[in-house]
């Protein structure tokens, strides 16, 4: 069995060779991978989404797909379309470029919701359905999405079913002085991307991803993810709070965090570190709190802050 700590070390460590001084938001990524969930990065421009993206293919033996949306891309453009061969006198499937293993889905909220929607089989029941034909997808299979919140014309905000599918989101935010200057010097000749190479292969992520799956939680930090996410149902600043998938999601993602730690239990502190990232995008801030210009990050912070994290021993077999 794949040692899940040492898996996590090397993804980062490859993922740092080309996004400088962001590690917790690459920890967050390897999480998603190891969930099998996908990940919704969002920016503004230059701040290196895209390649974050991009290094994490470079660092899997894994297909790679990219797809750039568009205002006037198609839902055939994204899962693919039945051409009818008059040799064969049948018809045949061209795989679109959401049939890959990790696919960078790049500016997806300019993509019109009919678009958008295509994506939702996918990500949900990892296969795609064409003309009556259900076609399956690659294991692994993980999007990554990228989105500028700052411009808004010629864009579709995603809506709330599609945010539901993103296990994690997060934001890389510009980087201090002292790491602009050494991304500088880093691509003064060449871009570190270019000699990226794999550092696992497809056997030890589904190795991973299984492994993840056997680390123990407890009751009491089972009934903790539960009422995090409760609390955001009964919230007065939340006009839709985090559905059951929203506490299965931060189950899994504590499940990989503390993998990566080395433990083979869930703590609080897992749950409390992954809560933000995990529901604020799960949630409608209610327009009294949007009026005071309070956010959902911050809904979720104050919840975390006012529930009362269990104590005790959360290993196997203990209470």
């Amino acid at each position: 069995m794949v040692d899940v700590k040492s898996f996590g070390q090397r993804v980062t460590e490859s993922l740092e060779k080309v996004i400088v001084g962001k590690r917790q938001s690459i920890e967050l990524v390897v999480i998603g991978l190891l969930c099998q969930g996908h990940v919704l990065i969002e920016d503004v421009p230059g701040v290196g989404k895209t390649m974050l993206a991009r290094s994490l293919a470079r660092s899997m033996d894994c297909e790679f797909n990219r797809i750039q949306f568009t205002p006037d891309m198609l839902p055939s453009d994204v899962t693919g379309v039945s051409i009818y061969n008059q040799q064969s006198k049948q018809f045949e499937f061209r795989p679109g470029p959401i049939v890959g293993q990790v696919i960078l889905a790049d500016e997806i909220n300019r993509a019109t919701p009919k678009t958008q929607a295509a994506l939702l089989e996918a990500m949900e029941e990892r296969q795609v359905t064409v003309d009556g034909v259900t076609h399956l997808l690659p294991i692994p299979f993980m999007v990554l999405a990228t989105q500028n919140p700052i411009e808004y014309e010629g864009t579709f905000p995603l809506p709330e079913a599609q945010l539901d599918r993103f296990l994690l989101r997060l934001r890389l935010g510009y980087p201090n002085i002292a790491e602009e200057m050494q991304i500088m010097d880093d691509q003064r000749l060449k871009h570190p991307l270019e000699s990226l190479k794999p550092v696992v292969k497809v056997k030890e992520i589904l190795q991973a991803v299984s492994a993840v799956k056997q680390v123990h939680i407890s009751p009491a930090v089972k009934r903790y993810i539960v009422e995090l996410s409760a609390r955001t149902r009964n919230s007065s600043d939340v006009y839709l709070g985090a559905s059951p998938r929203g506490s299965l999601a931060l189950a899994r993602a504590g499940q990989a965090r503390a993998a990566i730690l080395g433990r083979d239990h869930v703590l609080p502190d897992d749950i409390q570190a992954l809560a933000v990232a995990v529901l604020a995008h799960r949630i409608i801030v209610s327009p009294a709190a949007r009026l005071r210009d309070v956010g959902s990050d911050r809904i979720v912070q104050e919840i975390v802050l006012s529930t009362p994290a269990p104590g005790g021993s959360f290993e196997v077999g203990k209470k």
